[in-house]
Protein backbone atom coordinates (compact mmCIF):
# COMPACT_ATOMS: atom_id res chain seq x y z
CA UNK A 1 0.00 0.00 0.00
CA UNK A 2 2.58 2.42 0.73
CA UNK A 3 4.60 1.74 -2.66
CA UNK A 4 0.98 2.29 -4.56
CA UNK A 5 0.54 5.41 -2.75
CA UNK A 6 4.47 6.75 -3.38
CA UNK A 7 4.23 5.83 -6.62
CA UNK A 8 0.55 7.74 -7.46
CA UNK A 9 2.62 10.97 -6.01
CA UNK A 10 5.79 10.43 -8.04
CA UNK A 11 3.52 9.98 -11.42
CA UNK A 12 1.77 13.63 -9.96
CA UNK A 13 3.92 15.38 -9.12
CA UNK A 14 6.23 14.62 -12.18
CA UNK A 15 5.23 16.50 -14.89
CA UNK A 16 5.63 20.16 -12.80
CA UNK A 17 9.23 18.98 -12.34
CA UNK A 18 11.89 21.11 -14.52
CA UNK A 19 13.06 19.12 -17.25
CA UNK A 20 16.36 17.14 -16.48
CA UNK A 21 18.69 16.35 -19.23
CA UNK A 22 18.45 14.21 -21.93
CA UNK A 23 20.90 12.92 -23.94
CA UNK A 24 21.52 10.84 -27.09
CA UNK A 25 24.42 8.60 -28.69
CA UNK A 26 24.76 8.26 -32.52
CA UNK A 27 27.97 6.48 -32.94
CA UNK A 28 30.63 8.29 -31.33
CA UNK A 29 29.39 11.43 -31.49
CA UNK A 30 26.69 12.31 -27.91
CA UNK A 31 23.99 15.29 -28.07
CA UNK A 32 22.70 16.50 -24.82
CA UNK A 33 20.32 18.03 -23.62
CA UNK A 34 18.60 19.47 -26.98
CA UNK A 35 16.16 22.42 -25.76
CA UNK A 36 14.20 25.30 -26.93
CA UNK A 37 12.73 28.37 -25.23
CA UNK A 38 9.06 30.01 -25.38
CA UNK A 39 8.09 31.70 -27.49
CA UNK A 40 5.78 34.97 -27.77
CA UNK A 41 2.41 34.25 -29.42
CA UNK A 42 2.43 35.30 -33.22
CA UNK A 43 6.24 34.41 -33.35
CA UNK A 44 7.26 32.89 -36.21
CA UNK A 45 11.34 31.72 -35.16
CA UNK A 46 12.49 29.82 -32.27
CA UNK A 47 15.78 28.50 -31.71
CA UNK A 48 17.10 25.14 -30.37
CA UNK A 49 20.16 24.60 -28.24
CA UNK A 50 22.27 21.63 -27.51
CA UNK A 51 25.31 19.65 -27.34
CA UNK A 52 27.76 17.75 -29.41
CA UNK A 53 30.43 15.79 -27.99
CA UNK A 54 32.72 13.61 -30.78
CA UNK A 55 34.34 11.10 -28.80
CA UNK A 56 35.40 10.00 -31.77
CA UNK A 57 39.31 10.32 -33.98
CA UNK A 58 37.82 12.41 -36.49
CA UNK A 59 35.81 15.06 -37.09
CA UNK A 60 31.90 15.23 -38.01
CA UNK A 61 29.52 17.96 -39.26
CA UNK A 62 26.26 18.33 -38.54
CA UNK A 63 25.17 19.39 -42.07
CA UNK A 64 21.21 19.75 -41.71
CA UNK A 65 18.28 19.68 -38.84
CA UNK A 66 14.60 19.12 -39.34
CA UNK A 67 11.46 19.10 -37.59
CA UNK A 68 7.61 19.29 -38.24
CA UNK A 69 7.29 22.03 -35.80
CA UNK A 70 8.60 24.62 -38.63
CA UNK A 71 8.61 25.11 -42.42
CA UNK A 72 12.98 25.05 -42.37
CA UNK A 73 15.75 24.87 -39.60
CA UNK A 74 18.81 26.49 -40.47
CA UNK A 75 22.35 26.18 -39.15
CA UNK A 76 23.06 29.74 -37.47
CA UNK A 77 26.18 31.79 -35.80
CA UNK A 78 25.68 34.93 -34.07
CA UNK A 79 28.37 37.73 -33.28
CA UNK A 80 28.48 40.76 -31.93
CA UNK A 81 29.93 43.50 -34.20
CA UNK A 82 30.27 46.63 -31.33
CA UNK A 83 27.08 46.82 -30.66
CA UNK A 84 25.15 45.26 -33.65
CA UNK A 85 23.87 41.51 -33.24
CA UNK A 86 25.07 39.97 -36.34
CA UNK A 87 23.47 36.09 -37.49
CA UNK A 88 24.77 34.15 -40.28
CA UNK A 89 23.19 30.87 -41.29
CA UNK A 90 26.39 29.03 -41.80
CA UNK A 91 26.46 25.65 -43.85
CA UNK A 92 27.76 23.39 -41.55
CA UNK A 93 28.47 23.15 -37.36
CA UNK A 94 31.80 20.77 -37.18
CA UNK A 95 32.07 18.62 -34.27
CA UNK A 96 36.14 18.14 -34.19
CA UNK A 97 37.61 14.87 -32.73
CA UNK A 98 37.49 14.46 -28.96
CA UNK A 99 36.02 17.81 -29.05
CA UNK A 100 32.40 19.19 -27.59
CA UNK A 101 30.41 21.77 -29.79
CA UNK A 102 27.76 23.95 -28.19
CA UNK A 103 24.89 25.10 -29.33
CA UNK A 104 23.66 27.66 -26.80
CA UNK A 105 22.26 31.32 -26.83
CA UNK A 106 24.56 33.88 -28.13
CA UNK A 107 26.29 31.90 -30.79
CA UNK A 108 25.82 29.00 -32.85
CA UNK A 109 22.36 27.48 -32.51
CA UNK A 110 19.26 25.86 -34.64
CA UNK A 111 17.25 28.81 -36.08
CA UNK A 112 13.43 27.19 -36.33
CA UNK A 113 12.07 29.35 -38.76
CA UNK A 114 8.19 29.61 -40.01
CA UNK A 115 6.78 27.46 -36.71
CA UNK A 116 3.40 26.43 -37.26
CA UNK A 117 2.25 27.47 -33.58
CA UNK A 118 4.25 28.75 -30.96
CA UNK A 119 6.79 27.28 -28.59
CA UNK A 120 5.28 26.94 -25.36
CA UNK A 121 6.78 25.74 -21.97
CA UNK A 122 6.71 21.81 -20.98
CA UNK A 123 5.97 20.76 -25.27
CA UNK A 124 8.11 18.62 -26.68
CA UNK A 125 9.13 17.81 -30.42
CA UNK A 126 10.76 15.86 -32.36
CA UNK A 127 14.32 17.24 -34.43
CA UNK A 128 16.06 14.96 -36.65
CA UNK A 129 19.50 15.85 -36.77
CA UNK A 130 21.66 14.88 -40.39
CA UNK A 131 25.82 14.48 -39.74
CA UNK A 132 27.61 14.05 -42.10
CA UNK A 133 29.49 10.84 -40.91
CA UNK A 134 27.37 9.41 -38.16
CA UNK A 135 24.26 9.49 -40.42
CA UNK A 136 20.76 11.02 -38.66
CA UNK A 137 19.07 10.91 -35.55
CA UNK A 138 16.20 12.14 -33.96
CA UNK A 139 16.05 14.40 -30.57
CA UNK A 140 13.24 14.85 -28.63
CA UNK A 141 13.36 19.14 -27.89
CA UNK A 142 12.21 20.11 -24.51
CA UNK A 143 10.63 23.55 -24.16
CA UNK A 144 11.53 24.83 -20.84
CA UNK A 145 11.80 28.47 -19.43
CA UNK A 146 15.08 28.06 -17.48
CA UNK A 147 18.71 28.11 -19.50
CA UNK A 148 20.49 24.81 -17.95
CA UNK A 149 23.66 25.89 -15.95
CA UNK A 150 26.64 26.54 -18.37
CA UNK A 151 24.26 28.85 -21.17
CA UNK A 152 23.80 32.18 -21.34
CA UNK A 153 20.63 35.05 -20.62
CA UNK A 154 19.49 37.08 -23.30
CA UNK A 155 18.92 36.39 -27.49
CA UNK A 156 15.11 37.31 -26.59
CA UNK A 157 14.86 37.63 -30.55
CA UNK A 158 14.84 33.91 -31.15
CA UNK A 159 13.16 32.55 -28.05
CA UNK A 160 16.23 32.04 -26.02
CA UNK A 161 18.97 33.91 -24.38
CA UNK A 162 21.91 35.84 -25.49
CA UNK A 163 25.84 35.85 -24.15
Amino acid sequence: MLFRTVLLYFLAVLPSLPAVAHEYDLGALHIGHPYSRPTPPGASVGAVYLSIANRGKTQDSLVRASTPRAQATELHSMSMDGNIMRMRQVPAVMAAAGATVKLEPGGLHLMLTGLKQPLKTGERFPLTLHFEKAGQITVEIVVQDTVPAGDHAGHEGHGAAKK
